[in-house]
């Protein structure tokens, strides 16, 4: 006889238990249940990648969803719950509202939302939505997590403050406190900067030196190439001293270009160079992959943030309903805003959602372009209640309520 592992008798007997609850005469008689889960996103054109090594992605967010679905009906399937996406990919400039609306006629009291913060709010504030939970995997602003935090809103993606911590918190870790500031003119960019101002306050770094840049006239790929940035960015950071260049450049016009290019030998963090994101396809730790992997098989592309933060809204649900072993959708709602919701996300830690303001408690990554070099939040910053809870707005910072 062949000498069996324990690990495989360990797969052996559970497929066989699987098989005899599916065969049983209780699961023949158990009626199975829909939980129907809205995606909703507007397909506009983005610019072409920086570089022609970076491939062109038309489908971020959505496989993420997708794939959140067949892990959901995984277990579904052995207790009575089928899970099913109901998409709108509404064309650039398309009715968002009544793509809305058809998601929620059909049936779904779950959507995931890939928007930005002012059309998010637009679908929020819609009457339709009052019954309604939304999942928003895309926006980062502060504003979404304090004055303009709506009761019907779930924040899977980090917001812009939850980045600049953990950006902050490491920067801190290497006692580089001292930071030039270089910040797009674009609205992103002048709200991630406002995030890093606020890091900096918090954890008692100093900002030296600070610039605006408009990269509004310059192509983002050109053949003059390397020659003109090369005299560029070291006139653009020239100062007599900064341990680490923080730079804001949420368009990807002129960030890329400052590595290896400033006028002291520093290290480049924030939007490019050293990024905090929610994920990235350097990460391994905490079978993590296993989740590239099986994303890579089921997409045909390394996994996106988007597509990460897609994936955990639907799984919020997927979990919810097991642990409830309920599709009532008040039932759902209410787990997931409570004390027993956990989500397991491939970070280490349980992931759950703030009370005060809806978003998820979540490490964040710390990854160079092709290597992950730390997680936040760091060694020897503590909490009261969850280290987590040093990223981002606090509950006493926080001008949002939800409880």
């Amino acid at each position: 006889m062949p000498n069996i592992g324990a690990k495989t008798l360990g797969v052996v007997f559970a497929l066989a238990a699987a098989l005899w609850l599916a065969g049983s005469p209780a699961a023949a008689q158990q009626k199975t249940v829909e939980i129907r889960i809205g995606y909703i996103t507007e397909r506009v054109a983005e610019p072409p990648p920086l570089s022609l090594v970076e491939p062109i992605v038309t489908d971020k967010g959505v496989q993420g969803a997708r794939l959140g679905i067949e892990d959901n009906n995984t277990t579904g399937r052995f207790m009575g719950q089928s899970f099913v996406l109901a998409e709108a990919i509404v064309e650039e400039g398309g009715d968002l509202a009544a793509a809305f609306r058809g998601l929620v006629d059909e049936g779904a009291r779950f959507v995931v939302v890939d928007l930005p913060a002012g059309q998010l709010l637009a679908l929020a504030d819609l009457p339709e939505a009052q019954d309604v939970l939304l999942f928003n995997t895309r926006a980062t602003d502060d504003a979404l997590r304090n004055e303009d935090c709506r009761a019907n809103v779930l924040h899977v993606i980090p917001s812009r403050a939850m980045r600049a911590d953990a950006l902050a918190q490491y920067l801190l870790w290497k006692r580089w406190t001292e930071w030039y500031l270089i910040a797009g003119t674009g609205e992103g960019d002048r709200l991630f900067a406002d995030a890093v101002r606020r890091a900096a306050n918090k954890f008692g770094a100093k900002i030296v030196a600070e610039k605006s840049y408009d990269a509004g006239s310059t192509a983002r790929r050109t053949e003059t190439g390397h020659a003109l940035i090369q005299k560029q960015m070291p006139v653009m950071t020239q100062a007599d001293r900064y341990d680490v260049v923080v730079v804001a450049d949420e368009s990807d016009l002129f960030g890329e270009y400052l590595p290896y290019r400033t006028w002291l030998p520093r290290p480049v963090v924030g939007t490019q160079g050293l990024v905090p994101t929610a994920w990235h396809r350097s990460h391994e730790q905490w079978a993590g992959t296993q989740m590239q992997n099986r994303f890579e098989d089921f997409a045909g592309r390394w996994m996106g943030e988007r597509d990460y933060t897609a994936w955990l809204a639907v799984r919020s649900v997927g979990e919810a309903a097991s642990r409830t072993q309920s599709a009532d959708y008040e039932t759902i709602a209410a787990y997931i805003r409570g004390e027993k919701f956990q989500l397991a996300g491939f970070k280490g830690v349980a992931l759950t959602y703030r009370d005060w303001n809806g978003q998820l408690r979540q490490p964040i990554l710390l990854a160079a372009p092709r290597s992950l070099v730390s997680v936040s939040p760091q060694e020897g910053f503590l909490h009261q209640y969850s280290e987590l809870d040093t990223l981002g707005f606090d509950r006493p910072e926080s001008s949002c309520r939800l409880e």
